[in-house]
């Protein structure tokens, strides 16, 4: 339970902070106005909150981990929000990132 919850709360941080940096971007460099940058600012901000909700109780483990959540997260954002077509060097590293994650949250430690 504690593994799926771990997963889970990098899905929402994943949200938080991808939505609210493609919020500011579309605000700001697509001039969509600045209701937009102002809710990516919020969702940035609660992309910090969703962090202190994990189970893990270090700060640079859960951060270290959460860097190979945002890298593949980042590129299914794109896929699905901006039409963006990873080659399969984008997807092996995100494999590699994702691997990362496994091994720095969920080895057995003694």
């Amino acid at each position: 339970m504690t593994v799926l919850r771990s997963l889970v709360l990098f899905g929402l941080a994943a949200v938080a902070e991808i939505g609210g940096a493609w919020l500011v971007w579309q605000g700001l460099r697509e001039h969509r106005g600045w209701l937009w940058t102002v809710a990516g600012v919020a969702a940035l901000g609660a992309y910090g909150f969703v962090a202190t909700f994990q189970p893990e109780a270090h700060f640079g483990r859960i951060l270290a981990a959460y860097g190979g959540v945002f890298v593949a997260g980042s590129l299914v954002w794109g896929v699905v929000m901006d039409g963006f077509r990873p080659d399969r060097w984008d997807v092996a590293g995100a494999v590699v990132c994702l691997a990362g994650v496994a091994v720095i949250m969920y080895a057995p430690r003694g």
